[in-house]
């Protein structure tokens, strides 16, 4: 069990892609306060995302 959980711990992969994707989500918001016209489209494209990783969740189960 001690040998899983240090394997757990110290497993990288897709750590790069979680920072990349918090990287992306803090410029948007950052850009969406100093340009507030740019905040309506960037809320339309999280929601396009959010969809279609939705429906990727709900095809995939």
């Amino acid at each position: 069990m001690k040998e899983l959980v240090t394997t757990f711990w110290r497993e990288e992969s897709g750590q790069d892609l979680i920072e990349y994707a918090l990287m992306a989500g803090f410029v948007a918001v950052a850009a969406g306060a100093i340009m507030p016209n740019v905040s309506g489209a960037i809320s339309s494209i999280f929601s396009k995302v959010g969809s279609v990783l939705a429906a990727a969740d709900s095809a995939g189960s």
